[in-house]
């Protein structure tokens, strides 16, 4: 084979695996509807779900899931797990704050998101009963075999707040990687972080 033969082969090979990659992308990546997760995912997204992944969550993991009562597929992060003990409190300066005691033992620490920081301006309170925003900021323990969940865009989000405790059985998966924009960080980023809190108390 001359060797303009073998490049021609090796182009022919690479636009193969190109349009293989695409056509799996487009058929195996669930694509991000709305904006309730920006800046972390954007509408038109796609995102790959990772094998083995469905009904089970680890904190600030982001899932697809779908809500007690809807048939609709969501995409958000998940906050705080079975006996997790979870609250929001808002005060003038600071109207989105996330609170969240681990196990329902030890501190209460403050979930620190730089995403909600730049785009929470909405004054919010939570939780009732049944995990959903209230009148006031209170702790409320995550019952077994549920989960709280919340969008990286809290203002435009329905979440938790919204349609209560999320299911364990009725997450479909893990947000594995970024399969599309294909110019994008292939993870799942802005995962939050645990901080101290001295704050008012929920």
């Amino acid at each position: 084979m001359t060797a303009r033969r073998a490049a021609g082969a090796v182009l022919a090979a690479g636009v193969l695996l190109c349009l293989l990659a695409g056509v799996a992308v487009t058929a195996l990546g669930v694509r991000v509807d709305g904006t309730s997760m920006s800046p972390t995912l954007h509408q038109g997204d796609r995102i790959l779900v990772s094998p083995g992944s469905a009904g089970g969550a680890r904190r600030f993991d982001v899932v697809l899931l779908r809500a007690t009562g809807r048939d609709a597929l969501l995409v958000k992060r998940v906050i705080a797990l079975p006996g997790d003990r979870v609250a929001i409190v808002s005060t003038p300066d600071q109207p989105f704050q996330v609170l969240l005691q681990e196990g329902g033992r030890g501190p209460v620490r403050r979930v620190v998101a730089t995403q909600w920081e730049a785009q929470a301006h909405l004054t919010s309170a939570c939780c009732g009963a049944d995990g959903t925003r209230s009148a006031r900021s209170e702790l409320r323990t995550v019952p077994e075999g549920a989960f709280f969940y919340l969008g990286d865009n809290p203002d435009l989000s329905d979440d938790s707040r919204a349609y209560g405790w999320g299911r364990l059985d009725r997450i479909e998966g893990r947000a594995g990687a970024l399969a599309f924009p294909v110019s994008a960080a292939p993870g799942i980023g802005n995962r939050p972080v645990l901080e101290e809190y001295a704050g008012p108390g929920p």
